[in-house]
């Protein structure tokens, strides 16, 4: 990728430029914005089709991105068909994927279509173990909601984040509700909490747990589960939607202070991404 200017100095070499595919099906409505967040992160943007993701496989691609959208109308479920799809005709190829260094983000749909595919929160590959279940309002939410940081360090996409550190971003859906098999709870929080593989949870401004109150915690997820990401840290999925909270202002509030903040907590996200696949 050429610019303008001076270049690197000689002998120096620059570092390459991280390539993300963005997959795209009838009903996903997040990708642009997606595409802005990455490229302003210094990731090199590709959409693609999830029929030539299929078909082509993952080749010269470092980041698989799942947008938020209503991937195929939410029929069945959030997720389903392109959790399945994936899963059916992709599930070896993603497992070396990300075993050669690869990364996988899901946002909100694409959280949804993740669980459904069986990688997330992936303690056994490809089995499902988690759903995310028409949120307790039984309505669609879209508000902003502050998520505290709760990984220490194995998750990729937060290691530019503390733990502990509340960031705020806002959720739009309608299926949200994190839940593991009833009967199951306990051991499934415990080893998700032991692997370090739960990232955010809804909270207040103050980073105290929502406690499942709501609109603190929009959809009653279980333990106010935002976010995880699987054993390996390199695959992650979230409802709120950090593309949508990068800039200034994209914020609610933005036009109140005397000087708008540039950034919005959901850039830490791409950029630490991107600096850790660099």
């Amino acid at each position: 990728m050429g610019g303008g200017g001076g270049g690197a100095e000689e002998g120096v070499e620059e570092p390459s430029m991280v390539r993300a595919c963005i997959v795209r099906a009838g009903g996903t409505n997040c990708d642009g914005e997606t595409k802005v967040a990455l490229e302003e992160a210094g990731a090199e943007v590709e959409l693609v089709h999830f029929r030539r993701v299929l078909e082509r496989g993952l080749r010269g691609c470092e980041v698989l991105v799942i947008p938020g959208g209503f991937s195929f109308g939410d029929r069945v479920r959030a997720g389903a068909i392109l959790g399945k799809e994936l899963a059916g005709r992709m599930l070896s190829a993603l497992k070396d994927f990300v075993e050669d260094g690869g990364a996988i983000l899901g946002i909100c749909n694409g959280f949804q279509v993740l669980v459904e595919a069986g990688l997330l929160p992936g303690f056994r590959w490809g089995e499902v173990q988690a759903a995310l279940a028409l949120n307790d309002s039984a309505r669609f939410e879209c508000r902003w909601t502050y998520l505290r940081v709760e990984n220490g360090g194995k998750c990729l996409f937060t290691r530019g984040m503390g733990r502990g550190e509340v960031v705020r971003m806002p959720v739009a859906h309608a299926e949200g509700k994190f839940l593991f098999p009833a009967g199951r709870e306990r051991e499934y929080l415990r080893r998700l909490l032991e692997k370090d593989q739960l990232v955010f949870r809804y909270c207040d401004g103050k980073g105290r747990p929502a406690g499942g109150r709501y609109p603190l915690n929009p959809n009653g997820s279980f333990f106010d589960i935002a976010g995880i990401c699987d054993p390996t840290g390199r695959i992650m999925g979230m409802m709120p939607h950090p593309e949508r909270a990068v800039f200034g202002w994209q914020l609610p509030d933005w036009t109140k202070g005397e000087s708008p903040p540039l950034w919005g907590d959901g850039r830490k996200i791409f950029s630490s991404l991107v600096k850790e696949l660099r």
